[in-house]
């Protein structure tokens, strides 16, 4: 009998993503379990669909005439998280604030920087996520992938992880991930919690619908938020798509928004950036579908 959850047709991405954008899926389907996410992997290959998981649907930006995919979305036990001793063990779509409520409750800490990223266990491990100075290299112990081909552990020298990289390519899921954290006083866990979200606050648009971070910080001392801002792109608009007047590295669905909205914005930050410093800024968030920014 099968497990595999049934696949859904033409699911809007827009309301799969938290910028709000993105045509139709050509399937949709939500997972579990390991064995409901295997043998949804071996359908999705039977029926000749590629796969993408959204996790949250934070950093990604997909195409507004859709993408001919698989979307894959992890729930139930996919998505829990569980203390076992010094250990959290958390699905792949179990999102950070769960996960760091796990270790919190359990007196463990290591893993509160997690709290500036509004993502999933496995969204951190596809990307190597970070904050504050810290990444997921840096608690990860190993993460369980799955593939239309098998199911095994990855260490993290195994994964590749470089800043804000993996090894892992769409059709990679992350079933399980098992961080390694260390005892530390739930009071002040909490303590320093609430100082990083205060600091987050302060300085990003976290009431506004954005993918985060748009492009990765360059090599040198200028981050990009801070390059973007001297280039004078704060507020520049784009139909409904608005870099962000808090912090030039994100860009606001400040109302009817569009992806092609999105990349205009992105193509005249990279430009200007190349134009007044000689960098090509490398873009964060995942592209699903066909997309592309000219070369600088």
């Amino acid at each position: 009998m099968s497990t595999a959850p049934p696949f859904r047709e033409h699911v809007l991405l827009s309301r799969l993503t938290t910028i709000g954008t993105g045509g139709p899926a050509r399937a949709y389907a939500e997972p579990g379990t390991l064995a409901e996410l295997e043998e949804t992997l071996v359908a999705a290959r039977q029926r000749g669909l590629e796969v993408a998981t959204v996790g949250l649907g934070s950093n990604a930006l997909a195409a507004d005439a859709g993408i001919d995919r698989l979307v894959l979305r992890l729930t139930g036990d996919l998505a829990s998280a569980r203390a076992q001793g010094t250990l959290v063990v958390a699905g792949g779509g179990a999102t950070n604030a769960v996960c760091l409520h796990r270790a919190r409750d359990a007196g463990l800490g290591g893993f509160e920087f997690a709290c500036a990223i509004p993502g999933t266990a496995g969204g951190g491990v596809w990307m190597n996520a970070g904050a504050y100075g810290r990444d997921w290299s840096a608690i990860l112990v190993r993460a369980l992938v799955a593939t239309a081909d098998g199911t095994g552990w990855l260490t993290a020298s195994e994964l590749g992880f470089s800043y804000r990289h993996s090894n892992l390519e769409h059709g990679h899921v992350v079933a399980t991930v098992e961080y390694q954290l260390v005892e530390r006083d739930p009071h002040d866990i909490r303590a320093e919690v609430k100082d990083l979200v205060a600091r987050r606050k302060a300085t990003q648009p976290t009431t506004k619908r954005t993918f985060g971070s748009v492009f990765k910080n360059p090599a040198g001392e200028i981050g990009a938020g801070r390059m973007l801002e001297l280039c004078g792109l704060k507020g520049y608009r784009q139909g409904g798509a608005l870099i962000s007047p808090m912090h030039a590295n994100f860009i606001e669905n400040a109302g009817g928004a569009t992806t092609a909205d999105c990349l205009v914005l992105m193509a005249e930050a990279r430009r200007r950036a190349h134009e007044a410093y000689g960098v090509e800024l490398e873009h964060e968030v995942v592209f699903l579908g066909d997309l592309a920014l000219p070369s600088t």
